[in-house]
């Protein structure tokens, strides 16, 4: 029997089987993306014969799942955000909006911050912070339940609660 560290040591990368990735940009162009010699060699799909499509993947589903992050801080969806049912079942009475391009939709039901910010790799959240974190302490300081609003799927967005 051998051991972990004999497998480890008898490892060789010319035993893994090749591997190739589709990825689709941002404008919704398709490549494959294969490694050779330690560089990532990227080519058009030849799949692809429709044009561009979406720069991500479409899902028409609800999502209307509430993330409990403190007793009087609620994470949601855009979804969530615009099922006036949902908000009131767990209390909602402001909410941070950082999706971009998600409206405010009950104005008269709830008080809203909105900060649009990309959830790109590039979009420099850290400049957010401050006016997204004062909102944040005025709703812990008066006990407001509040929903931070993201976009479906969000990578980044959810950074703000690290912080």
């Amino acid at each position: 029997m051998h051991s972990l560290g004999d497998e480890i040591k008898g490892f060789s990368k010319n035993k893994l089987r090749k591997q190739c990735t589709r990825v689709t940009t941002l404008s919704g162009r398709r490549i494959i993306e294969t490694w050779k010699d330690s560089v990532v060699h990227a080519v058009d799909d030849p799949d692809q014969k429709d044009g561009p499509g979406c720069g991500y993947v479409q899902d028409m589903s609800l999502d209307l799942q509430v993330g409990v992050i403190k007793q009087w801080l609620l994470l949601g969806s855009q979804d969530v955000a615009q099922d006036l049912d949902v908000m009131k079942k767990y209390k909602v009475t402001h909410i941070l909006n950082v999706a971009y391009g998600v409206e405010n939709v009950f104005p008269e039901e709830f008080t809203y911050k909105k900060i649009s910010m990309l959830d790109l790799p590039e979009t420099d959240l850290e400049s957010y912070f401050p006016e997204c974190f004062d909102f944040l302490e005025q709703a812990k300081k008066v006990e407001w339940f509040l929903c931070i609003v993201m976009q479906e799927y969000p990578v980044h967005q959810p950074s703000l609660l690290v912080f």
